[in-house]
């Protein structure tokens, strides 16, 4: 029996470097798992759109398929917008059967693909102790994304960083720039800045701004097509398409 075709459905963006890092990230998630036909698609701005795609998949004869939010927590896009477009392919293909996962977040792979990028960026492990970190999301009006970013945070406290703050871009306070002034005002000698989010774009570019313009000692590089990140879409794809309980023959 064939596996079910992964979906990964991401936002999308003006920004070029959004889409070509989605595309990077797939391919990486293609190399991992030889074999397993994995599609992209975006909620707008970019093609092809989730319809489009998933009319072409029942179109070619694909019986399932395993729709995979590409995004960090469950906000407006995770219960709202993805459910609505995947009810109405449903309704429209009755033929493929359409499980949505879970989103990516949290995770420890999640917290080990930050690391990577804070070691890329020159944070050494001596340096934690006497550095504080701000955690930078996109943002979100949903009280449970902001309720897990904060949660993280808590819990990157206890990897050894003097101090950890979470910060936003959008839609919620502090932004990125509030929360470096924050710990210097509290005498932390070295703040870097891990933005917590995906792929290039606006609100990335916004998380650099505040960065530079409160004088962040590191800031480091988006999420992007880790090898830690495109294990975990496997992860959540294995999750979404073994019934709980039932055993995962590879």
């Amino acid at each position: 029996m064939s596996h079910p075709v992964l979906l990964v459905i991401a936002h999308g963006s003006r920004d070029p470097r959004h889409a070509a890092t989605v595309h990077a990230l797939t391919g990486r998630v293609r190399a991992q798992r030889p074999g397993l036909r994995v599609e992209t698609a975006f909620l707008e701005f970019n093609a092809p759109s989730v319809p489009r795609v998933l009319e072409r998949l029942a179109a070619e004869g694909a019986a399932e398929v395993v729709a995979l939010p590409l995004l960090l927590t469950r906000a407006f896009h995770a219960k709202t917008d993805i459910p609505s477009v995947l009810r109405e392919a449903r309704a429209r293909l009755p033929r493929l059967h359409i499980r949505q996962a879970d989103v990516l977040g949290p995770s420890p792979l999640l917290n080990a693909t930050l690391g990577r990028r804070l070691r890329e960026a020159g944070v050494r492990p001596g340096d934690i102790p006497r550095t504080g970190l701000v955690l930078a999301s996109a943002g979100s009006s949903d009280p449970e994304a902001i309720a897990v970013i904060a949660e993280i945070a808590r819990e990157l406290r206890h990897t050894g960083w003097c101090a950890v703050r979470p910060a936003f871009a959008s839609a919620s306070l502090p932004r990125t720039e509030d929360a470096v002034r924050t710990l210097r005002a509290e005498g932390v000698e070295r703040v870097a800045v891990a933005p917590y989010v995906i792929a290039p774009g606006r609100l990335p570019d916004r998380i650099a701004a505040g960065a530079e313009a409160a004088g962040a000692d590191v800031l480091a590089d988006v999420l992007g097509p880790a090898t830690e990140l495109a294990r975990l879409l496997l992860d959540r794809y294995d999750e979404a398409r073994v019934p709980v309980g039932a055993s995962l023959s590879a």
